[in-house]
């Protein structure tokens, strides 16, 4: 069958054994892979979610958030009685782009985009905008290792292009997050995300959010703009190896 020749191939695309690919955003990563390569083809049905979840060694409720993400970027498509399918064009350039895009450079992008978000969110935000915001924020400042600091570091700045609510922005920030969900990015999270830069980089989302309260336009655009130089200077400093696991100090 279809379904279970790709998912066959998609256990070849990572290094991570099968078992061990638990995290949404690491599913996503080779859903989306497996999309891009032509693993599975434009209109074709993937498999159901308990296929997934048992190919993933992960739970359906971690699938379901994979799918999600990768029916926010318009790569799927759920059909109620029917199933989820691919809805690509076989345009590879995002995969190619993220390819070739090295963490610094998407910093670089970052800090000439997020000052004009916070710019515009600071103006637009409304009071659901902000009390999601702080939602995101609570996560950030609860995350007990990488992994979930960075899935909520995604969202809430993901949340920020949001409360400008111009979608042409909200679209180019949503292709940035798509490089940041790249292996290369993921390598160098794990470099540089210790305990401490944890608790700077969440002072900073907290002045950030603040600053878009109290409508303060250039105290967000000032917030912001240290807070991605903080993430570059960190970039240009980290070690050439990490251990995996745990926070560090």
């Amino acid at each position: 069958m279809k379904g279970v020749d790709s998912l066959s191939a998609i256990r070849h695309q990572g290094e991570l054994p099968e078992r061990s690919i638990k995290s949404a955003d690491i599913i996503a990563q080779r859903l989306r892979d497996a999309i891009f390569t032509g693993t599975y083809a434009n209109g074709e049905r993937l498999p159901a979610e308990r296929d997934l979840a048992e190919h993933f060694g992960a739970s359906r409720g971690t699938v379901r958030e994979a799918l999600k993400r990768l029916e926010d970027q318009q790569l799927l498509v759920r059909k109620i009685g029917s199933g989820t399918f691919v809805h690509h064009s076989g345009d590879e350039s995002a995969i190619d782009i993220a390819d070739k895009t090295s963490p610094l450079e998407l910093i670089e992008v970052r800090i000439s985009l997020e000052p004009a978000i916070c710019r515009l969110a600071a103006v637009n935000a409304t009071r659901r905008d902000l009390f999601d915001l702080e939602e995101t924020m609570r996560k950030l400042e609860a995350a007990e290792d990488r992994e979930a600091f960075s899935q909520a570091d995604e969202a809430f700045h993901m949340a920020l292009a949001e409360c400008t609510h111009n979608p042409l922005l909200v679209w180019l920030y949503r292709q940035t997050n798509e490089v940041r969900a790249h292996d290369q990015w993921g390598l160098m999270k794990r470099k540089i995300l210790s305990r401490d830069n944890i608790t700077a980089y969440n002072a900073q989302h907290r002045q950030i959010l603040e600053a878009l309260r109290s409508r303060d336009v250039d105290q967000a655009v000032s917030s912001i703009k240290l807070h991605l130089e903080k993430a570059r200077q960190d970039l240009l400093g980290a070690p050439e190896g990490t251990e995996l696991g745990g926070l560090e100090t």
